[in-house]
């Protein structure tokens, strides 16, 4: 019998004051730690969640016009 593998599903809630908990998954699976940044990046597909680099050596970080996900594919590895 063949499944279909699925990735774990972990939820939060949203307070009044629009913070919310990390679920101990991700931030395990992040290596996250006090003080870290996510980066936040909206696609057609949803939103992906990831910890932002230590450096922002990136030029194109203060252009917001660039952060599509076309310019993210065709530019990201830059």
């Amino acid at each position: 019998m063949n499944r279909i593998s699925r990735r774990p599903t972990a939820f939060s809630k949203v307070s009044v004051k629009s913070q919310t908990v990390i679920p101990r998954e991700v931030r395990q699976r992040l290596k996250l730690k006090p003080g870290d940044t996510l980066r936040y990046r909206m696609t057609d597909d949803g939103i992906l969640l990831d910890k932002a680099t230590e450096s922002s050596d990136d030029p194109f970080v203060a252009f917001s016009e660039w952060t599509s996900e076309a310019d993210e594919n065709a530019y990201g590895g830059l």
